[in-house]
């Protein structure tokens, strides 16, 4: 198999170089107190002034899934998926992105880009020296997520990409983004849980609903959640257009396994799996599905169904499988 060239790095990722803070909000842990099947304990990775939250269930030496959440959700999302994984015998790691979930979140709004978030998420993935990865990843997860697999393919032995992909501002953007991204820089009510509601096609119950709300005691901390809708690129003069650009010159020689399973209730992405299809290497051949009823938020209209297609991918390309061999400079 050939190897890769990943992306030369658009800054040494060590914590001087990540991009400095002034002010930084933590969640009080109480809020975590009443979540609903999600008995995982935290893990915490600090760098550059920032405290990174992620969980990490199952046996250490074992295959390992990274399961990359989006907007405006936290690792709570894959609470249905992680029993599945587990009991398949994988390693499960679920980070919170910074503004997000358990991880610290930057007071002011000049501290949030698509770029900072690739620079933070690409120094914990080092940091936490993960390897042998199978990446699933869902809306901003993808942003990232992807963004971390072309800047170090090595440490990715497949994907997994469901209700997401790598925009660069050139093909029209769906009149249900238009919506969405308008609602969250305009809206003077915010309400996360019921947000996350909305994306299901099958809902929340009331606890649920509070568990997405759970890290956002008050306005200032829901900056990245408001954010996040206006860093997607949608026009030719997007800052990010470029490095997007760049990581999809690595996914068109991306031979690796590359699976698509997107939902066929998601007005935003759906469809967006064939260009995955036509121009990744890896995808051929591949069994990609749809998953059917299911909205954006997958994970929570089918998420066991979705686990359980990731296990038999990974038991059907086992070449790349291997030990994660990770250090872990974390504390609990």
């Amino acid at each position: 198999m050939p190897s890769l060239t990943p992306l030369t790095p658009l800054t040494p990722l060590t914590p001087r170089s990540l991009p400095p803070l002034t002010e930084v909000l933590r969640t009080p842990e109480q809020r975590f107190a009443q979540l609903p099947d999600f008995p995982y304990l935290p893990r915490y990775t600090d760098l550059g002034g920032l405290r990174i939250a992620h969980i990490d269930e199952g046996p250490r030496d074992a295959p390992t899934v990274l399961l990359m959440h989006g907007e405006p959700t936290w690792s709570f999302l894959y609470r249905k998926m992680i029993p599945v994984l587990l009991a398949a015998g994988f390693r499960v790691v679920a980070p919170d992105l910074v503004g997000f979930g358990r991880s610290d979140k930057p007071a002011r709004r000049a501290d949030y880009s698509y770029l900072n978030h690739v620079l933070w998420m690409s120094a914990w993935l080092e940091a936490n020296d993960l390897q042998h990865l199978t990446l699933f990843c869902q809306d901003w997860g993808s942003l990232i997520g992807l963004r971390l697999a072309a800047e170090a393919p090595q440490r990715f032995d497949r994907i997994v990409l469901a209700n997401g992909g790598l925009p660069t501002g050139i093909d029209p953007v769906p009149r249900a983004f238009r919506i969405w991204r308008a609602f969250a820089r305009y809206s003077p009510w915010f309400p996360i849980g019921r947000i996350v509601r909305a994306g299901c096609a099958l809902g929340l119950s009331p606890a649920e609903v509070a568990a997405y709300d759970a890290p956002y005691p008050t306005r200032r901390f829901r900056i990245a959640a408001r954010l996040f809708p206006g860093f997607v690129p949608t026009t030719p003069d997007d800052p990010e257009r470029h490095n997007n650009e760049r990581a999809w010159a690595v996914f068109e020689q991306w031979d690796k396994p590359f699976l698509t399973l997107f939902s066929n209730r998601d007005p935003v992405t759906r469809g967006g799996h064939r260009i995955w299809q036509q121009r990744v290497p890896g995808a051929r051949g591949q069994p990609h599905a749809v998953t059917r009823g299911a909205g954006h938020f997958l994970q929570e209209d089918k998420g066991a169904e979705v686990a359980r297609a990731i296990v038999d991918f990974i038991r059907a390309t086992p070449g790349e499988a291997g030990p994660t061999g990770a250090s872990r400079p974390c504390t609990t």
